[in-house]
């Protein structure tokens, strides 16, 4: 009689990274947790917004190497030869607008680290920024479609191809434009090899990525509230770390030594971060369901979550589709003293007295009023600051399609050094173009995706590493 085959030892996968910008010192500790626990382990950065990919594309048409997550070097940089030492694979959608060139800079990265270069997959079909996409994109979109310049269109693809890349032997797995639970989905999926209709195991795995994919947000971070949610060691907060049963239900932990908290609160804040409806939490792999879901501490730190279900996934994908759509402008200047914030108003008034004309201006009296303010500012309109601060920072804005038209701001908060009122000072301005964003749904079948192994560098990209 042929005995059983074991089961799988249970997947450890950690996240060291919630978004663009996150810290670049988070990797360390997860990767040496992830060795000390010596079980099968795989590191996600998550890295994508809504608008990042598009200021990916606009990097990319900068610079034709550029486009993916500025950071991935540094963030790879400390734990790269220990995941290739200890077979720790890593997963992200770091490539954004340019995952080849992600690739290469990673390969340039081993060889200037003088390690080994990874075997690295490319997954690709979330970019349908092409011109061969334009009649489907028209289609979807109909009325909606931009009239201005497109900047990006991208569909958030599902866990597959990443899972096919894991399973054929990839250690390091690129991506643009997944569905961030789909990070940890692939990882799963390539480890138990369950169906892909298997829908709870499935709604399991969505949600365990549903809380890692934020980072430190499971861990205490953007959730602390002194006195009121207290979380220890905010200057050194813990990365998550999720242990993935055969079931598909996972334990949440951090590395030893890390601050921050692990608690039933901080898993259901996250749990319930944008989820719209929580019997019906849309993914391009599967319907997740946590209207019966548990959350459970197991020890300090360590959190349980069972109960997921899942349902058979969406027909179609989301696609965002960013625009150009001019220039955004704005410009601060301080006023501090007797009668502060009615200089500031000054100020303001008489920016809004030479350029309103043009077009709508933003104008915040930063420590009066500025995040309760209209775009249109019609809460300056007769308020009373006699009794407001006497430290007070004028903030206006402004966009608009002709960048010579919209650099005409900063110039004029920079000219109130003289022309305005009293003891202005510590003028700052900046611009940037500004892109609109429109979204719509595409039938699966018609976005195939896949992967590719990166190329070998050439010899002149080997010169340059």
């Amino acid at each position: 009689m042929t005995p059983a085959t074991p089961p799988p030892a249970p997947l450890l996968i950690g996240c060291a990274a919630g978004f663009s910008g996150d810290r670049i010192d988070a990797a360390g500790p997860v990767v040496q947790e992830l060795i000390r626990q010596h079980q099968p382990a795989v590191l996600i950065f998550e890295t994508l917004a809504e608008r990042t990919l598009a200021l990916a594309q606009l990097a990319r048409r900068s610079n034709p190497e550029a486009g993916f997550e500025p950071l991935m070097p540094e963030f790879l940089r400390p734990v790269l030869a220990d995941c290739l030492q200890h077979g720790i694979r890593i997963v992200s959608n770091f490539g954004a607008a340019n995952p080849p060139a992600a690739a290469r800079a990673i390969q340039c990265l081993a060889q200037e680290l003088g390690i080994r270069t990874p075997r690295i997959a490319v997954v690709h079909g979330d970019d349908l920024s092409a011109p061969a996409h334009r009649p489907l994109l028209t289609a979807a979109l109909a009325e909606r479609m931009p009239a201005h310049e497109l900047v990006s269109a991208n569909a958030y693809i599902g866990a597959q191809p990443i899972a096919a890349a894991l399973q054929a032997g990839a250690e390091i797995v690129v991506c643009g434009r997944v569905s961030d639970p789909s990070l940890v989905v692939g990882p799963v999926m390539a480890h138990y090899g369950w169906a892909w209709d298997d829908w709870d195991r499935l709604g399991r795995a969505t949600m365990v990525g549903h809380l890692l994919e934020c980072g430190t947000q499971v861990t205490g971070g953007y959730f602390a509230d002194p006195g009121y949610k207290d979380v220890p060691g905010m200057d050194r907060l813990g990365y998550p770390i999720a242990e993935v049963d055969a079931e598909g239900h996972c334990t949440l932990f951090k590395p030893q030594g890390t601050g921050g908290c692990i608690t039933t609160a901080t898993v259901k804040e996250q749990l319930l971060y944008e989820i719209h409806d929580p019997a019906q939490y849309l993914t391009p792999d599967v319907v997740a369901d946590i209207s019966a879901a548990e959350v459970i501490a197991v020890g300090p730190d360590r959190v349980r979550l069972q109960g997921v279900q899942g349902h058979a996934r969406p027909e179609t994908l989301k696609v965002n589709v960013c625009y150009a759509t001019g220039w955004f402008a704005e410009a601060e200047i301080s006023y501090a003293g007797p009668r502060a914030a009615e200089r500031a108003r000054l100020a303001g008034q008489t920016i809004q007295q030479r350029l309103g004309h043009i077009a709508p201006l933003r104008t915040d009296l930063i420590g009066v009023t500025s995040v309760w303010g209209d775009d249109r500012s019609r809460w300056l309109e007769g308020a009373d600051l006699q009794q407001a601060s006497q430290d007070v920072r004028l903030r206006m804005a402004w966009q608009h399609a002709d960048h010579a038209a919209a650099l005409r701001l900063p110039r004029e908060v920079n000219a109130l050094y003289c022309c305005g009122p009293a003891g202005g000072g510590g003028v700052r301005t900046h611009m940037r173009q500004r892109l609109g964003l429109t979204s719509c749904y595409i039938a699966q079948q018609h976005i195939p995706t896949g992967f590719t192994w990166a190329a070998p560098l050439t010899t002149t990209e080997l010169s340059h590493a």
